[in-house]
């Protein structure tokens, strides 16, 4: 109690001091060390404060930058598929302009399966239509750039194209401005080779090659290629061309196969006839 009673009085006379002022250089001193800690628990705090919320900020910079990316693959997936909607437009537009100006044939379109392969003994493609979509062997194979083969075998759902660049391939075919004919054959190179073309034929860079006909077996004015440059052996009776397809066909993509043209066979006239 005499604890209690002394620390009454104490406490009493710090106020009755500090109201007269009698405290005032002693309160100053026990301040200024008192301000000073005061000071760095301030800091301290906002420190935490502010690392708080920059760390709320850099998660919420790093979800921010979660969204984007996965938007930014959406916007990539969508892209793709655009250009390819277009790259299909502008190929289906080409085929349906030429199937509008071919008012005289019948065409199925086909999604090409299997590209041509060097390495084969063959230059041939696979395309995904076969019997049941009424292709036969021997139908004429097209793009809107010109003829690109013709039908070697076939399925119920798919058929091999022999292409016009193998070497076992020879069409008949002539010059579109001055009507000289000449054999169109396939080099191992991919390009064609125009043989047996007259030597009085004017024959010129950029010409183009069409079928002509002649035997029946192929539509005329199938497109074949463009004249890339012109040989004329000494001794020979006939002039030569190169010719390249316009096609590319290591990127075909959709084809046409007309399929309302029947060849015409012309063994009959060979045969015999009786007395």
């Amino acid at each position: 109690m005499r604890f209690l009673g002394v620390c009454l009085l104490a406490c009493a006379a710090l106020i009755v001091m500090s109201q007269l002022g009698i405290l005032s250089p002693v309160r100053g001193l026990i301040a200024a060390p008192l301000n000073l800690i005061t000071g760095v628990f301030n800091r301290l705090t906002l420190g935490v404060v502010n690392g708080a919320d920059n760390f709320a900020d850099v998660e919420t910079l790093r979800q921010r930058n979660a969204d984007l990316e996965e938007a930014l693959a959406r916007f990539q997936a969508e892209l793709v598929d655009l250009r390819e909607i277009a790259s299909d437009y502008q190929r289906l537009a080409g085929l349906l302009d030429y199937t509008t100006a071919a008012q005289d044939q019948e065409f199925v379109s086909a999604d090409v399966i299997s590209n041509a392969d060097s390495n084969s003994l063959l230059r041939t493609m696979v395309i995904n239509r076969g019997a049941r979509d009424g292709i036969e062997v021997g139908m004429p194979v097209v793009t809107q750039l010109g003829m690109i083969g013709r039908i070697l075998d076939v399925t119920a759902s798919a058929s091999r194209v022999l292409l016009i660049t193998d070497p076992s391939s020879a069409i008949s075919g002539r010059l579109q401005t001055t009507r000289a004919e000449g054999s169109v054959v396939g080099q191992p190179s991919g390009d064609l080779r125009m043989t047996f073309i007259p030597l009085d034929a004017n024959v010129q860079e950029g010409d183009i090659v069409v079928t002509s006909g002649l035997g029946g077996n192929l539509p005329a004015d199938l497109v074949l290629g463009q004249v890339i440059s012109v040989q004329q052996l000494q001794n020979e009776l006939f002039q030569e061309a190169v010719v390249r397809n316009l096609n590319d066909f290591n990127t075909l993509e959709i084809v046409l196969v007309i399929t309302n043209f029947q060849p015409v066979d012309l063994s009959v006239f060979d045969e015999p006839t009786g007395p």
